[in-house]
């Protein structure tokens, strides 16, 4: 893809989340590849333990894959659990993502026209 740089799933370490602390309440986003205007996008994603995306909605088809970390997924009364290397399909309906200890994944989103 041109103009397209090479993802780096390194990107995000430790030391970024203990220097984001304070900028971003314990949480840091990075889009890697996409954005808005296109269709499939990836994101980066960075929580300190405890804490959340709070519940939100998805705009088309999403998988969240953990790089590091333990996170919770939820959904109404349905609850998925992701160590490192689990791939967690994100349901078509309200969401929250939890880090139940500090946690890097990687957001794929397939936006639905």
């Amino acid at each position: 893809m041109p103009g397209a740089a090479p993802f780096d799933d390194g990107e995000v370490t430790r030391g970024d989340l203990a220097f984001d602390t304070d900028l971003m309440a314990g949480m840091m986003i990075r889009h890697s590849s996409g954005g808005h205007e296109h269709v499939l996008r990836q994101t980066m994603i960075a929580l300190l333990g405890g804490h959340r995306l709070d519940d939100h909605t998805n705009p088309g088809e999403a998988t969240v894959h953990v790089l590091s970390g333990r996170v919770n997924l939820t959904a109404g009364g349905n609850a998925w659990n992701g160590s490192p290397g689990d791939l967690l399909i994100v349901p078509d309906s309200i969401h929250s993502l939890e880090a139940l200890e500090d946690s890097v994944v990687l957001l794929t989103v397939a936006k639905l026209p």
